[in-house]
């Protein structure tokens, strides 16, 4: 029952704040001739309304991605890791918005609400459905951020779109510069055991890796787990198998060259998922970059240590 009310207080946040959103905007007239900037009104051209913040965003043809949007100010850019999506970053976006920022989660074709097509699960297709995204809403001067496997597709995203839209980079417990090479936890083999546990038994697949996603089984609320394993249970399974293959496979060591702005990089010291000693590697070969510790957190630390995850980042936006 607890679960079941964490995660209808989700939705209900996302619900109030479409609404929102819709009603901020006033009455849609629609678009004519005279072009993105200007409607026609009984007088000739009006001035447009104040462009709205789509829920769902088309990136590719019939591949359409969730997007959560809240907020005004300087863009503030989250990609989710695996299996979860946008809706992980609940407790950031709120945060995000009061501090001045605009929020953006975007969830990857194959997660959460958004679509999930036969194809495009690598980060070449992932970092072109990103900068769809940015193009689209006309973004600029973002910190673009990733968590695990998000963290390794943004580092790909500044090396195959040079940057594009981006101020600065934050990488939160990155799945890079290779997650099955030394000093990882987890070998090829290994990543192998867990596509063919996914064949068959995804949610054994999620009970192993939930009994690693936090420092200590007290570490988050079980309210707080139920809510984040819902999230995964909306992922396809096939899109699961998919990407656990390119993340097995992907090797950003050379793309971290690419990165050339100012970077943060937020680890947990009890992470048993990602090692502690990728996050230095990472730290090591991006210029201008600063590692933080988080001494009480395993992989979840945006959970974990909320508030100071919120503080570093909001801190390092507004530098």
């Amino acid at each position: 029952m607890y679960s079941i009310i964490r995660m209808s207080k989700s939705t209900l946040f996302y619900v109030l704040t479409a609404i929102a959103v819709f009603l901020s905007q006033g009455p849609v007239q629609a678009q004519e001739a005279g072009g993105p900037g200007n409607v026609q009104g009984a007088g000739g051209p009006v001035q447009a309304q104040e462009v709205s913040h789509p829920e769902y965003i088309e990136v590719a043809k019939n591949v359409r991605l969730h997007v959560t949007d809240v907020g005004k100010g300087r863009p503030v850019v989250l990609i989710h890791g695996f299996p979860l999506s946008d809706e992980m970053y609940e407790y950031q976006y709120e945060a995000l918005a009061k501090a001045g920022y605009r929020a953006i989660g975007i969830t990857m074709r194959g997660f959460g609400h958004s679509d999930k097509p036969g194809e495009g699960y690598n980060y070449d297709t992932y970092t072109d459905d990103i900068k769809a995204v940015l193009d689209q809403l006309h973004i600029d001067n973002a910190v673009l951020g990733g968590f695990s496997m998000g963290g390794a597709i943004v580092i790909h995203y500044m090396a195959r779109h040079h940057g594009a839209h981006v101020g600065k980079l934050a990488l939160f417990a990155a799945a890079a510069p290779c997650w099955t090479k030394p000093p990882s936890f987890f070998s090829k083999d290994d990543i192998n055991g867990l596509i063919a546990l996914n064949s068959v038994n995804r949610p054994a697949l999620y009970d192993a890796f939930g009994q690693k996603f936090t420092a200590t089984s007290t570490s988050v609320s079980a309210g707080i787990g139920a809510w984040l394993g819902a999230i995964n249970l909306q992922a396809s399974g096939f899109a699961v198998g998919q990407v656990l293959m390119t993340l097995r496979d992907d090797d950003e060591t050379e793309n971290l060259k690419a990165v050339k702005v100012p970077t943060l990089i937020l680890q947990g010291r009890n992470d048993h998922i990602v090692s502690y000693e990728l996050a230095e590697q990472i730290n090591k070969a991006i210029p201008n970059s600063k590692l933080v510790p988080f001494e009480k957190s395993g992989h979840a630390l945006f959970v974990e240590e909320a508030d100071n995850f919120n503080k570093e980042l909001i801190a390092f936006a507004g530098n």
